[in-house]
């Protein structure tokens, strides 16, 4: 069986970040709520904040390929 590895940029990579206890329990929370990871919800809001700031992209992070952009 041959796999395809992914593209370096492509890899998650672990990273940390700050918060009060407050703002970690409303995320355990909406996370559980969801069924999903609190990586997986912290990286979906970053997505949805970025596409809607950025709805064209930017130099360094365009659109993906065949990408349907609505004004």
């Amino acid at each position: 069986m041959t796999t395809t590895a992914k593209p370096e940029r492509d890899r998650s990579r672990p990273r940390t970040f700050s918060a009060t206890e407050r703002d970690f329990g409303m995320l355990e929370a909406i996370a559980h709520y969801h069924g999903i990871s609190k990586s997986a919800m912290i990286t979906g809001l970053i997505r949805k904040e970025f596409w809607r700031a950025f709805p064209n992209g930017t130099e360094a992070l365009p659109l993906d390929a065949g990408a349907k952009v609505t004004e």
